[in-house]
Order: C-alpha cells, then structure tokens, then sequence
C-alpha cells in the first residue's frame, strides 16, 4: 500500500478542469447555480477560499449544516487559472526550511494575492488523518479572474453532502485523485 504524502493536493480533474468546493447560504448559492455565475451577493472585495477537497469542505460546512454553509457548490474551473493560483501562493504561515527568513516570507505574504494552508484531510465520520488537504486562499485579480475568466460551471453538490451524511458511503465521493502541482510550486509551498 502507498503511503499518502504529508501534504498533496487531491483534486477531481480533468485534462482542462479542476473542480473545488466552497459552501455559501442560500442567498450566494441558489443564484450562482441557476444562473451559472456568481451573483452580486458574492464579493471580490475579500479573500475567498477554495477547497479541492470535498471531505475537508464537509468538515468545514458540518455537512451543510453549519450556519451560512448550507449550500455545497462544486466550482468547476480551468486548469490553467487554478495553477496561475498556486503559481502566486504563499504558505498563510511561516514555515522555516521553505522561506529564506521570516522577513521574506512577510514580503512574499504582503504581495500575493494567493495563500496555502494544509490543514488535516478528513474520513467520513469527519476524524482528521495523518496527511493534510490544501486550501486555497484567493484575493485581489486572482478572484476576479477566479469569478469570471476560469469558471467553467458551478454545480450543486448539496443533495450529495446530505445523502453522504446520512449514509458515509464513500462510493459516492467525487473522485479525487493526486494532483500535479506547477513546477516550482511544491517546493515553495511546502509540498515537497
């Protein structure tokens, strides 16, 4: 058996798109998937964060039952705008052997309009394992292009979140699969 590394992206992709998840209240939610866009309601003024997870997206959300979280949308988008993203990171924290010194790391930090966590991939039963799950933290141009240029189709995954709640059948989980990160980006953001 293959051990999982400490810290990889998992993602559904395809050869043109990678899907991410985030979770909204009605009011963002019901109009970005009937009409296939964000709606007013959504703002590029703050930092948004997207998740290739959906279990960890689960853990956050409570399975679209935490407040504000009750819409599950699988955020289709392009490949090429989801590396420009991770090609723009920087770790949310410093992380000695990665940066140069915690001042670099403040620079970079102050003029990316991406940042990284890893944060613990969870089971179905929401128990963290040992291996950590990317989000991706979107700002400025990035979310606009985000917003605009790389969706491809939002699609909602709440009826899914609730069935697998009810029932933790892993074989309704959106395939996800390693994904290969830019060059350079790995190692910049403590992935290698």
């Amino acid at each position: 058996m293959n051990e999982v590394p400490k810290r990889q992206i998992r993602a559904r992709y395809d050869d043109g798109t990678v899907t991410v998840y985030q979770a909204f209240r009605p009011e963002i939610g019901d109009p970005a998937v009937a009409d296939g866009r964000w709606p007013e309601a959504f703002s590029v003024e703050r930092m948004t964060w997207i998740k290739p997870s959906f279990r960890w997206l689960m853990y956050r959300s409570d399975w679209a039952r935490a407040e504000g979280q009750s819409r599950i949308l699988g955020v289709v988008i392009s490949r090429r705008g989801f590396d420009a993203a991770l090609e723009a990171a920087v770790l949310s924290g410093y992380k000695p052997g990665v940066h140069a010194s915690k001042a670099e790391w403040q620079r970079a930090l102050r003029r990316s309009p991406a940042r990284v966590q890893w944060d613990p991939e969870r089971d179905l039963d929401l128990r963290p394992l040992p291996h950590r799950s990317l989000q991706l933290g979107l700002s400025g141009e990035l979310l606009r292009r985000y917003a605009g240029e790389w969706l491809v189709r939002i699609e909602d995954l709440t009826p899914l979140a609730r069935e697998l709640h009810a029932t933790r059948d892993a074989a309704l989980l959106p395939p996800e699969r390693p994904y290969p990160m830019p060059p350079g980006a790995a190692v910049r953001l403590g992935a290698a």
